[in-house]
């Protein structure tokens, strides 16, 4: 079991304009080494200049290692940025880097999703911003709103384990000589504040269920309130239920969602949930105002989580994925504080009347997409009755 940590200095970072400027202090600050896992590295204003610290690090003797998804990769790192990093020194490796969309097989859907940092073993950056601007969303004119943590403190053990296990891995799995332990030795780090923490990652072996099971825990014993934002938000079975018998039991659920379409698909069949969560009191305001790329939540102004999952099929059964869980009044006040802004001045909220009333077309679009989404999980091997039930359960 992996508990929770006193003596963390847990600091949130909201969106690229407060965690971009972290980052780069931190990585200008490097005296030893940097490690970076990132989902995309994007070449643009916030990845170049990202770029530029890492490349002037490596020039004045830093060792640094970037870890980069494969899909990610062939996507947004182009070979000028990816030739910049490399001819300054930068050691960059693609997880899972063999794309080829004529042989496709499930376990190419197992992406690294995380998106963490440490520094000199002395501060760490866990949460969702891949290194992209922004602004870098089609279509787009306000910010894309997510957030992260910048971790101090005894937190740093088990991500700075984490980091280097993951290397050590894909090196050996790419025939490549390591320096890097694949069980490296305990470390410990020297207390930085008084809060408290874990930091907790999913990945096909031994931590397949762990993010998917704090969020439970603290749901099922929740006893106030619990609001969640996510950005994908399909949810198995048992998050269903844990989310439907807290609202039964009084407590105040509320879930923060993607308005805007841009995976069309998971959109419309995610909606398809939402008519059972709408009878039993949850509460869902889809924001509007740009795009949500968060995946955080607060739970009784005293537990609050940061992270890369998203609470759907992909982040919880195939992807890397890494969160910070809090147990901390102030830093949970401080993200609840966000998140009821966001619902006052972003949001629409979804009525149970009309949800219920809205037109045939609607409601078949709605389950068309659905079965699309359970056929497709079927077909990779995922999901199962947790994900899709044989009986509709309600849904409406």
């Amino acid at each position: 079991m992996i508990r929770f940590t006193p003596g963390n200095a847990v600091d949130l970072l909201r969106s690229g304009r407060e965690f971009f400027p972290a980052l780069a202090a931190a990585v200008d600050a490097a005296q030893r080494e940097i490690w970076l896992e990132t989902y995309i590295f994007a070449d643009d204003d916030a990845g170049a200049a990202i770029a530029d610290a890492l490349v002037a690090a490596a020039r004045r003797g830093v060792a640094v290692r970037v870890l980069v998804d494969g899909w990610g990769a062939r996507h947004y790192l182009t070979k000028s940025l990816e030739r910049r990093l490399r001819e300054g020194g930068v050691r960059l490796m693609k997880y899972r880097p063999e794309i080829a969309p004529w042989q496709f097989r499930s376990h190419r859907l197992r992406r690294l999703h995380r998106k963490l940092c440490h520094v000199d073993r002395a501060v760490a950056f866990v949460g969702g911003i891949n290194l992209i601007d922004d602004m870098n969303t089609p279509n787009q004119k306000p910010p894309r709103l997510d957030f992260a943590v910048r971790v101090r403190g005894p937190l740093l053990a088990p991500i700075v384990q984490t980091m280097q296990r993951l290397w050590a891995l894909v090196e050996l799995v790419q025939l490549e000589s390591s320096e890097v332990p694949l069980f490296p030795d305990p470390i410990e780090v020297a207390r930085s504040g008084d809060q408290t923490a874990k930091f907790v990652i999913r990945d096909n072996l031994r931590y397949r269920r762990d993010i998917e099971r704090a969020y439970l825990a603290a749901i099922r014993t929740a006893k106030q309130e619990i609001i969640l934002a996510n950005a994908y938000f399909f949810p198995g079975v048992r998050f269903r239920r844990a989310l439907i018998a807290a609202a039964r039991r009084g407590v105040a659920v509320t879930l923060l969602l993607q308005a805007r379409v841009e995976y069309r698909l998971l959109h419309y069949a995610s909606r398809a949930l939402y008519g059972q969560l709408l009878d039993a009191g949850v509460v869902i305001a889809e924001y509007h105002r740009s795009f949500l790329h968060a995946k955080v939540g607060v739970i009784d102004d005293q537990w609050a989580t940061v992270g890369s999952s998203n609470i759907d099929p992909y982040s919880l059964l195939m992807a890397r994925e890494a969160n910070v869980f809090v147990r901390d009044a102030r830093f949970a006040d401080q993200l609840r504080i966000e998140l009821l802004s966001m619902i006052e001045t972003g949001t629409r909220h979804v009525e149970p009347e009309r949800w219920s009333g809205r037109n045939p077309i609607a409601k078949a679009v709605t389950w068309i997409a659905y079965g699309m989404v359970r056929v497709a999980m079927g077909l990779v091997g995922y999901g199962g009755d947790e994900w899709f039930p044989r009986r509709r359960a309600g849904v409406k």
